[in-house]
């Protein structure tokens, strides 16, 4: 794959027939404070021309990054993994998602952006290769194996009944990752097919899944996770089997409740980003966590109460079997941590959580450890470039954590609608020279690391975009 890196105005874009100036002439592209705001809708052809050539130069940046932080990260080319996608996994995409795929490919060629489905693909099959397949069989390639499981990737909470202010559902989630690669995670997506659930979701230029993941479905359901740390199993990875973002696209695509979601996540389950899910039904008002390895899943439900993610696995049997140094009762560690702070924080606000609750609760910079107000990585808002990391023996400074911040209600799902933030979930503003500057070691990310500056809560509803703190 080649990407062609030139501003835009510069790119060959191709003439567009009749057809596909009436696809997206359907469709539409906003930018506000951060996000770009996408709506697209039809056959899969459609929507994924539509999708394509409106995200063509992000895309185009987007690959640029990839491939440079690829090859430092783990020393072999991106164009290794996209090989690896088409070879594990072409086969593995139903027709309808490969149509999409293949539309997005079509619109991103297009716009300038020479592009294929096999490119599609391996975009959308990056981190699961790199993070799940990669160290399970990079021995097939390399002398020196990676060794140590996930790590820790995002807070979220989810409640419902006598915990929420008005007793409906409230979710909050912020990613955590590393900074250059959640910079591109500013997506939107609002997406209507011809067939199952209109679905709202936060993602990053050419995904076909959120990813993130935080989803909105036209059946009523608001779907998050947090990654599951330490993850390594033998067994952890199955070849034969389908890749995450397909199961997880078809379920948020089809499900109608809680209990057909976890049946479609789970069919064809490979192991594929192990997570703790977080699932409410605004049509009944209940609540579920869905933890998911390859071995053993677990399945919790309630009406009222509330929910927790922070990456240590609560299930026993994925946490001991299936995962290694998870930090479930080490509070030096970002996942004990953020453990006992969120028992702290949803137990203080049990009973008057609602969207301006959640939003401070994302942005929480307490450290459990510490017993006092200071950003690091135990805290739920993340902050592993300031830290020291004395305490937990990780490598100290990282530029990773928090990079955004969601909260939806009830209301919310049925509008389709969310509150979101673009950055640190607390609006604090990352600039990538200063941290450069001040952090040399990470010099090689000069040129890929961009600003992340200080950005307003914003609702983002499907008429439009209101004004920060705006509930228009």
């Amino acid at each position: 794959m080649s990407i062609d890196t030139k501003d835009s105005s510069t790119r060959a874009r191709t003439r567009l027939s009749e057809q596909q100036r009436t696809w997206l002439g359907r469709a539409s592209r906003r930018e506000v404070n951060g996000w770009l705001h996408v709506v697209v809708n039809g056959a899969p052809a459609a929507r994924g021309f539509q999708y394509g050539y409106l995200v063509a130069d992000e895309y185009a940046e987007s690959i640029r990054v990839y491939r440079e932080m690829t090859r430092q990260h783990i020393g072999m080319g991106y164009d290794f993994f996209v090989d690896m996608a088409r070879e594990l996994h072409a086969d593995k995409v139903p027709d309808e998602l490969r149509a999409e795929m293949e539309g997005i490919a079509a619109g991103l060629t297009a716009a300038g952006v020479p592009a294929t489905f096999e490119d599609v693909l391996g975009l959308n099959d990056w981190m699961e290769l790199t993070a799940y397949w990669w160290p399970k069989r990079a021995g097939r390639y390399s002398a020196l194996a990676p060794t140590g499981g996930q790590g820790s990737h995002c807070s979220a909470f989810v409640a419902a009944g006598s915990a929420t202010l008005d007793g409906s559902v409230v979710m909050g989630h912020t990613s955590f990752t590393d900074f250059w690669q959640g910079q591109f995670e500013n997506v939107i997506l609002d997406l209507t097919p011809e067939d199952g659930n209109r679905m709202v979701m936060q993602t990053a230029p050419g995904w076909v899944a959120s990813m993130t993941d935080f989803w909105l479905t036209g059946a009523g359901l608001a779907i998050t996770e947090t990654t599951i740390a330490g993850y390594e199993g033998s067994k952890g990875y199955d070849e034969t089997r389908v890749p995450e973002f397909v199961r997880a696209r078809t379920a948020a695509q089809y499900a109608s409740d809680i209990d057909q979601w976890v049946e479609i996540l789970n069919t064809d389950n490979n192991g594929g980003y192990a997570d703790s899910w977080l699932i409410a039904d605004v049509k009944t008002g209940e609540i579920a966590r869905y933890e998911q390895g390859l071995l053993y899943q677990s399945l919790e439900r309630k009406s009222d109460g509330y929910y927790s993610g922070d990456n240590a696995p609560v299930d026993p049997r994925i946490r001991n079997l299936e995962c290694r140094a998870t930090g479930f009762s080490d509070i030096r560690l970002p996942t004990g941590g953020r453990r006992v702070r969120w028992h702290q924080l949803l137990s203080e606000y049990d009973g008057v959580i609602d969207t301006g609750v959640a939003q401070r609760m994302l942005g929480d910079t307490y450290d459990a450890y510490l017993g006092y107000v200071h950003p690091s990585s135990r805290t739920i808002c993340g902050y592993s470039d300031v830290d020291p990391c004395q305490f937990s023996g990780l490598v100290p400074f990282t530029p990773f954590g928090s990079v955004d911040g969601k909260v939806v209600t009830a209301a919310d799902v049925e509008s389709m609608s969310l509150w979101a933030r673009f950055g640190r979930a607390d609006g604090v503003e990352f600039i990538a020279e200063d941290f450069l500057r001040m952090h040399p070691q990470w010099d090689w990310q000069r040129g890929c690391l961009k600003d992340r500056p200080h950005q307003p809560w914003t609702y983002i509803r499907p008429d439009g975009l209101c004004q920060p703190n705006d509930r228009c």
